[in-house]
């Protein structure tokens, strides 16, 4: 921030120390300091009601929640006076990435909140250093627009999610799962630096030399400690890829060969002599799909001769028949494996405009121990009995961490504020409806019903962040996403660094 803004600011901040909001919509404060301070912002009654709607809209519709505000900065000066002018007022402050969050955290996550949402989109720089290989990512990229940026200069590749149009800010904080993660590690576990946004309004860049306790707590635990505008990530070279989806989906006819098909994948994913760091893999479930699908960093033939017969193997001694002609297995370059996983033409997403929606209720299970037959038996007679007449659209994706070989926590994992390094299997279930319509109770009821039948039969048992469901109280949440050591250690640098929880959600740390 430069000197003079910075005084400008706190003399706005002096003149309203003594007035607080009115009352819950009460923005006149907020907004005579934002534009005191020269910050580009929109409001509900902003003349240009196509903006707002852009900007203030979640990706969740489910989740429609109303920032009080939102700020569109250009510059870091601008997010740092902003966030000033939030704590001033006892504003809670959250960033929005992609805008991604399942629970509609980057929007405030509840409708009494009155977040001022401090939007991303204009910081989107993508500069490879052709020495260290280090990319510099502005907090507003996308994954999509990230993968392209960095294949561009030097042929460069980070491992991360598949969804195109997923911001960088909630995904690599938060995990960040792809494929090839058990190659690379999890996207957080890529980044060597960020300059972030505290909620006293100083930028500091931190890494594991310098401001170590923040970059701990950004690895993980991101939303509740500040505002990344900038991330430091390693990237590698782009590796020639495998992909492969085999279709099990006979396995439905009954629970018990469902069942059967399952461990033996777990079966053929636990074998070190054939899985190596090289294979990515998951399991993607619907009401009358099951495909065994991934990626392989090798020679197709060496996937053809080694790999693929392991698999098959394991499921035709499990009794599970694979169709082979609705089956692919394909030599493709890394940009052409990451436009397949993501499901469009082409991995380029609009820099502004996105609207991209869904209508969703998600939830999540993790393990570090395998999986026992009573829980996946106890799943599967859910999807069997009652997946075809679900009252939502819904599918389940069970992905493989862990394993042998895996890098997944391999590298800083005693620099990170993650719970999720020892997992080995990650599910998530995944209900949806039209935009147009109200998601249904029972479409709640079923997603859960999928849920519980795992976790009810489960010894212990965690959950993903980037998965978050928002109908778990705080308590649940610090139980399922981090862990009672992790939240102690967190809460006491939460006090030290937010004293005035400026940056917080339902969920957040305090």
């Amino acid at each position: 921030m430069s000197p003079l803004l910075l005084l400008t600011t706190l003399a706005t901040l002096a003149t309203l120390a003594l007035g607080a909001i009115t009352s819950p919509r009460d923005i006149t404060p907020l907004s005579t300091c934002l534009t005191t301070s020269s910050i580009p912002f929109l409001l509900p009654s902003s003349p240009n009601p196509t903006a707002w709607t852009l900007h203030a809209t979640t990706f969740n519709a489910r989740l429609p929640f109303v920032p009080l505000a939102v700020v569109l900065p250009t510059t870091t000066a601008q997010i740092s006076a902003a966030v000033l002018c939030a704590s001033s007022l006892n504003i809670p402050v959250q960033a929005k990435s992609g805008g991604h969050s399942y629970a509609s955290f980057s929007s405030g996550g509840d409708v009494l909140s009155q977040t001022l949402v401090v939007d991303l989109e204009n910081f989107q720089d993508v500069v490879v250093n052709n020495t260290t290989y280090v990319a510099s990512v502005g907090g507003g990229v996308r994954l999509g627009n990230l993968a392209l940026g960095i294949y561009a200069q030097g042929e460069r590749a980070l491992a991360h999610g598949t969804c195109p149009g997923v911001g960088i800010g909630g995904h690599f904080t938060h995990g960040g799962y792809g494929y090839s993660s058990r190659a690379y590690g999890l996207a957080l576990e890529q980044i060597v630096g960020v300059e972030v946004v505290l909620a006293s309004g100083e930028v500091v860049t931190a890494t594991k030399e310098k401001y170590k306790d923040i970059y701990w707590a950004v690895r993980g635990a991101a939303d509740s400690f500040g505002i990344v505008t900038t991330f430091y990530l390693q990237t590698v070279p782009a590796p020639s890829v495998v992909q492969f989806s085999y279709d099990v989906s006979d396995a439905l006819a009954s629970s018990a060969l469902a069942t059967s098909a399952f461990l033996a994948v777990q079966s053929f994913a636990l074998n070190a002599s054939v899985v190596t760091r090289e294979l990515g893999l998951g399991v993607t479930i619907t009401a009358s799909s099951f495909a065994v699908h991934g990626t392989y960093f090798g020679s197709i033939q060496t996937f053809n001769a080694t790999v693929a017969p392991a698999l098959l193997n394991a499921l035709k001694q499990a009794g599970a028949k694979v169709a082979m002609n609705k089956s692919s297995v394909q030599e493709l370059t890394w940009i052409e494996s990451l436009t397949r996983l993501g499901g469009a033409p082409t991995l380029a997403v609009p820099l502004t405009g996105y609207d991209s929606r869904d209508n969703f209720f998600a939830k999540s299970v993790s393990v570090s121990n395998p999986f026992g037959e009573k829980p996946v038996k106890a799943y599967f007679d859910v999807v069997v009995r009652e997946g075809e007449r679900a009252p939502v659209d819904w599918f389940a994706i069970i992905n493989l961490y862990g394993g042998p070989d895996s890098q997944i926590g391999v590298r800083n994992e005693s620099f990170a504020a993650y719970a999720g390094f020892d997992d080995l299997w990650v599910v998530q279930n995944y209900g949806s409806v039209t935009l147009n319509e109200t998601f249904p109770k029972s479409g709640m009821a079923f997603v859960n019903k999928l849920n519980d039948a795992m976790t009810n039969n489960l010894p212990e048992y965690s959950a993903y962040l980037n998965y978050i469901d928002p109908t778990y109280t705080r308590e649940q949440a610090y139980k399922l996403y981090f862990g009672a050591g992790l939240v102690e250690r967190l809460s006491k640098l939460k006090a030290v660094l937010d004293p005035k929880n400026v940056f917080r959600n339902p969920q957040s740390i305090w």
